[in-house]
Order: structure tokens, then C-alpha cells, then sequence
């Protein structure tokens, strides 16, 4: 149901990681696992330490954008840092979600630092049943 376009994405999203903290023009990659389960589609983001207020979903067209930021978690002035390994800053995934994904009726929630995005089956790509007619009033021609 999902389709990729960079076989470097991976590599990139780790080095930016890695060096850079994430900003809005230029936001680090969020971890994410994606599966099919019955007739809906499941993405799950993980985005430990931010709040439901600072997550932005979009979907335009085909195109399903996740933005978070993480703040730090002491924000006064008489406080020093001593040590600070979390990443903090703007985490981005973009996924290219497949027509067969019904994008109206997306559900999302939040619970122990994951982002879940439920996306239904569209109803045109379940498989269905064709009935065949009976038509049992046949008519002949006579001369």
C-alpha cells in the first residue's frame, strides 16, 4: 500500500539524525512501521516525549505528511543542563499512500509515545462477488 521512490531514504534519515537536530525548513526523519490488518491499513510513528498539541497531520491527494516537534523539557532560566542525549527539534515522515487507501476516513491517535494512523480499505479495492443474471424469458423468433 505504500509505495517508495528513494532506496537512500534510510541512510539519509540516519545521518540526519545523527549530526543535525531537526528545524521546520528542515526536519529529521521519525521512525515508523507500517502493516495491513483486516481492511484497514496501520502506521505507527514513534514520537516519544511530544505532545498531542505540537503533531501536525496532512494528506493532500496521495501524500500523508507527519510533522512533530519535541521541546525541550526544561525551559527556565535558572536551570543548567548537565546532560541532554534526547533528541529535540522537528521530526517530518512524508509516505506516498496508494489509491486503494480511503484518505477521508483516516483515524489517528496518541497513546505512550505513539502515533497510530488507521487509513480503511477503499470499498473499490476490497474484492467482491459478481452475480450472474438468470434471465429465464427467452424469447424465439419465428418466421
Amino acid at each position: 500500500m505504500l509505495m517508495r521512490t528513494d532506496p537512500f531514504r534510510e541512510l539519509d534519515r540516519l545521518t540526519q539524525q545523527l549530526l543535525t537536530p531537526g528545524t521546520w525548513s528542515r526536519p529529521s526523519a521519525m521512525p515508523m512501521d507500517a502493516y495491513r490488518k483486516g481492511d484497514e491499513y496501520v502506521v505507527a510513528f514513534d514520537l516519544p516525549g511530544v505532545s498531542t498539541d505540537a503533531i501536525d497531520i496532512d494528506v493532500e491527494r496521495n501524500m500523508l505528511t507527519v510533522k512533530a516537534e519535541r521541546r525541550p523539557a526544561v525551559d527556565a532560566d535558572d536551570v543548567q543542563v548537565e546532560l541532554s542525549e534526547r533528541p529535540l527539534g522537528v521530526f517530518s515522515r512524508q509516505i506516498t499512500l496508494a489509491d486503494t487507501l480511503d484518505t477521508e476516513h483516516i483515524a489517528a491517535d496518541y497513546d505512550a509515545g505513539v502515533l497510530t494512523l488507521r487509513i480503511p480499505i477503499a470499498e473499490r479495492a476490497k474484492p467482491r462477488k459478481v452475480t450472474i443474471e438468470n434471465r429465464g424469458d427467452r424469447k424465439e423468433i419465428s418466421s
